[in-house]
Parts: structure tokens; C-alpha cells; sequence
């Protein structure tokens, strides 16, 4: 706790609630990975919660209001549901965000969230090239219209179980376009896992 967490008492991000920010409700909105269909992608996709409510709001807070903090929460659910997702060494890749993007947040926000799973490797080899357009309220086709071409492999990443990390999912397009990218570059993706997803349809096995 600093002295400015005694002047101005943490808040949840997620409700509003006094003293932290993220409450136990709040924090309990995410549970471990489910299974998701998502056509196209390739390899399993998982998310922690849906993207409404609660988790919504935190993963707001995180990635355009400031709450960095809530990295650690974040990297504690997606440690744990690693375990569920293959077996070790695990390394995450980091989904890419847009330069501009990143420079507003003050860095990378899934990189922020990979670095705080410890017990994996982290590996941010993907980038986004110029002439990617921010991708909300965009359809499907024009999602996977507005990457083709356009997410880059920097580098190698370790072997082991070799998980896609991103926020949210709605149609998959980033998945698809990160793990194709991947693919091409001689990286097999074990598994996508996102913190919530929007999509429209129910989870299924």
C-alpha cells in the first residue's frame, strides 16, 4: 500500500467497492477455462468468463482506463488455467495490438498480463502492421479484411505448450490471422486462451 492508497482508498474496478481494486465478487466472475466454438481458428480456444457484467468492466478498466494493477489479477487466472490447457513448459504469446494503441495504454496490455504468469514463458513475437484499423465495430469479414497480410512473426518462441493470449474474442479473425501467421513461421499453437469472450453463441465442447 502506498500513501496515496491512504488518501484515496482503491476502488474495484469492477463494481466500484471499496478496498481493492478487484473485489472477491468482482474477481469471482472469471472461473476456469471453457471451451469455445470458434470456426476457423484451428487450435482449441478457452476463455475465463463472458464478456458482459463484471468481467467486462475489468477488462475495461485494465485495457483503456489506466487499471494497471489489475495485471496481476489477470496473470494469477491465466497461470492457473494453463494447467488445464497442456502440460509444462509453457509459453505465451502475447496477441499484437496496434502501435498507436499501445503508446495511449503505455505499453503492450496482454504483454503486461503474460509477464505476470510466472510459471510461463513469455514470448512476444507477434506484431501488427502499418494500416491496421481499430477493429470495433467492424463485422466478420471486415475483421479478417482489415489483418490479412498485416500480423508478423518477429522471432522464434520456445517449445512446449504454446498458448495465444488475448483479451477478448468475437469473431476469431485475430485468432485466426495470429495463429495462420504463427503457423507460417513454423510455430505450432497449442491453444488460444482469452479472458472473456463476446461471442454470441454458447460455449460448447
Amino acid at each position: 500500500m502506498t500513501p496515496f492508497d491512504l488518501l484515496v482508498p482503491a476502488t474495484c474496478s469492477g463494481c466500484g467497492r471499496a478496498g481493492s481494486q478487484c473485489c472477491a465478487t468482482c474477481f469471482a466472475s472469471f472461473g476456469p477455462p471453457t471451451r469455445l466454438q470458434v470456426p476457423g481458428v484451428g487450435p482449441p480456444v478457452w476463455t475465463l468468463a463472458a464478456y458482459h457484467g463484471a468481467a467486462r468492466e475489468l477488462v475495461l478498466a485494465f485495457k483503456e482506463r489506466g487499471a494497471r494493477p489489475l495485471a496481476a489479477w489477470f496473470g494469477a487466472l491465466v497461470a492457473a488455467a494453463l494447467v488445464a490447457l497442456g502440460p509444462p513448459p509453457w509459453t505465451l504469446i502475447p496477441a499484437p495490438s496496434r502501435r498507436s494503441a499501445a503508446r495511449d495504454r503505455g505499453g503492450d496490455h496482454m504483454l503486461r498480463i503474460a509477464r505476470e504468469a510466472e510459471i510461463a514463458a513469455v514470448a512476444p513475437v507477434l506484431r501488427l502492421a502499418a494500416g491496421v484499423a481499430d477493429s470495433v465495430g467492424l463485422g466478420a469479414g471486415a475483421r479478417r479484411r482489415n489483418l490479412e497480410g498485416r500480423v508478423q512473426v518477429c522471432g522464434p518462441a520456445p517449445p512446449g505448450t504454446t498458448v495465444l493470449l488475448d483479451d477478448v474474442v468475437t469473431t476469431g479473425a485475430t485468432a485466426s490471422a495470429c495463429v495462420r501467421a504463427l503457423r507460417q513461421a513454423g510455430v505450432r499453437t497449442n491453444a488460444v486462451l482469452v479472458l472473456t469472450s463476446a461471442r454470441p453463441h454458447r460455449p460448447g465442447q
